[in-house]
């Protein structure tokens, strides 16, 4: 027995170092290496809060999911994953447990198993849900992201972290939808979901498990497909009422229906280039999930009527309860089954046309809503752009102000320095050249007697050498003219006096 008790010791111990859950620190803006586990590498918005533990959960040494665990309600806040592949079979692991969640100080930084943690964990379950707060109640562990869509790894979704209180039917339906939408809806509309971005959280109600464990009013689904050019993003509800089906709804309105009205996915996953053909088709498939969930309730509820129905019967003698089953078993099948296949066909043929008209409004609100919001981003930005072009003139009014001003200042100290230049040339002038320029008026003045005296000395001389000459000349001209006369008058006198 002892070398079985080895091997049994080594396989739990192997076990352990597979499975790894690691606390991301306050400090740390994301999940660490889990980021890759959201869209565009960035967790929601808006839903962190000081009870939330982030963890990325692990498993054979590599990161598998992330988890947002609120250490108030012991439930997980989301969990989110990639696209998800078959699980491999087997038996179902243990729950595992986060020791530093309860305890900071322990050196487990993996994630333990419930049983061993137990001896080596202070203050186990002061924060966390553990296996023994569901027992005695109608709750089971039913996980977020389930083990149906994990990798071969999938004993690291057994983690309580990634668990919440679950009626055992509720359970087995929030599988069978998440199931039915990777397999048939998620998955194959994004390129069989090698781009797919998936989230599955719980919203808490008043109650709890025990007074310890809240139970989810309603739990959600968020996918996000990055496919380039043929993206989309949808969402999902499931309250946890009897009788309710999967929900389909927009992430914006999603997020509405979440506490602290949250940002799943940055820039709403693409949403300007989101195809809307490939989200009609999971609505098809939507539909036809609603369809089949509700033909399994009705089924439920047929078995359930059946069996109340023989439970009435055992109390009959067996002889009555022959004959008055037969009697209206036979009554009831002539009856009610023409009725009810009518009311059936009815109900389908409403379901499908309710279904068609809902489409259709959904296709055209949709239309009009996209027409509202390109007109009012179109309006916004032309205001915007108004607003800009006159704040960015009244902005630049002081500033061309300011520069008028320092060119009047400029112009001003420019006359200055020219007025200062004039004193100075006229300072550097000598002071007898001034005297003489200040006395020039006087002297001037003064000399105007003597200068138009000279002027009239200059005259009258002038006037007087013109007599003279011209009374010179005359002289001079007489006195020629007598000559000749004289010479003319002695030469006729001697002529004469030789004749005799």
């Amino acid at each position: 027995m002892r070398p079985a008790r080895w091997l049994a010791l080594g396989s739990l111990l192997a076990l352990a170092a597979l499975l790894e859950g690691r606390l991301v620190g306050e400090e740390e803006a994301g999940f660490g290496e889990c980021d890759r586990f959201f869209y565009a590498g960035t967790p929601p918005a808006g839903l962190a809060a000081e009870a939330h533990v982030k963890i990325c959960q692990r498993s054979a040494g590599a990161e598998r999911f992330a988890t947002l665990y609120s250490s108030r309600d012991r439930i997980p806040v989301y969990s989110a994953f990639r696209a998800a592949r078959p699980a491999a079979g087997g038996a179902e692991p243990r729950w595992l447990v986060e020791p530093q969640i309860d305890d900071p100080a322990s050196n487990l930084e993996e994630g333990t198993d419930e049983t061993d943690a137990i001896a080596s964990v202070n203050n186990l379950g002061s924060k966390q849900a553990l296996s023994a707060d569901y027992v005695d109640s109608d709750y089971q562990r039913g996980q977020l992201f389930p083990f149906s869509l994990g990798s071969d790894f999938h004993v690291a979704t057994f983690a309580l972290t990634n668990a919440a209180p679950m009626t055992p039917s509720f359970r087995e339906r929030w599988y069978m939808n998440l199931n039915s939408l990777m397999d048939r809806a998620l998955g194959p509309q994004c390129g069989g979901g090698e781009d797919l971005y998936i989230l599955t959280g719980a919203v808490p109600s008043d109650r709890r498990v025990h007074g310890k464990v809240t139970v989810p009013a309603f739990v959600w689904l968020a996918a996000c497909c990055a496919v380039p050019g043929s993206g989309w993003a949808m969402g999902f509800v499931k309250h946890t009422r009897d009788g309710d089906v999967i929900e389909d709804v927009m992430v914006k309105e999603l997020e509405k229906l979440l506490p602290f009205n949250p940002q799943l996915f940055r820039d709403n996953c693409g949403e300007t280039e989101q195809d809307t053909e490939r989200m009609k088709k999971i609505l098809e498939v939507v539909n036809q999930v609603q369809d089949e969930e509700r033909a399994v309730r009705s089924e439920e509820g047929a078995s359930a009527r059946s069996s109340a129905k023989s439970e009435r019967s055992a109390l009959l003698p067996p002889e009555a309860s022959e004959e008055r089953s037969s009697f209206w078993g036979k009554l009831m099948g002539l009856l009610v089954t023409p009725v009810i296949k009518l009311f059936q066909l009815l109900y389908y043929l409403a379901v499908g046309i309710l279904k068609n008209i809902m489409c259709l409004l959904w296709f055209v609100t949709k239309q009009v809503i996209n027409g509202i919001e390109s007109c009012l981003y179109r309006l916004g930005s032309a205001t915007i752009s108004y607003f800009l072009a006159i704040g960015e003139e009244l902005a630049s009014i002081p500033w061309k102000v300011l520069k008028v001003m320092v060119k009047i200042i400029r112009a001003v100290l420019r006359i200055l320095c020219c007025l200062l230049k004039a004193v100075c040339r006229v300072l550097g002038i000598p002071v007898r050249v001034l005297v003489d320029v200040a006395t020039f008026p006087v002297h001037t003045i003064g000399a105007v007697p003597i200068v138009c005296r000279d002027i009239a000395v200059g005259l009258g001389g002038t006037i007087s050498l013109l007599f003279d000459a011209a009374f010179g000349t005359m002289g001079g001209l007489f006195q020629v003219f007598f000559s000749i006369c004289k010479r003319i008058g002695y030469k006729v006198t001697f002529d004469n006096s030789g004749e005799f």
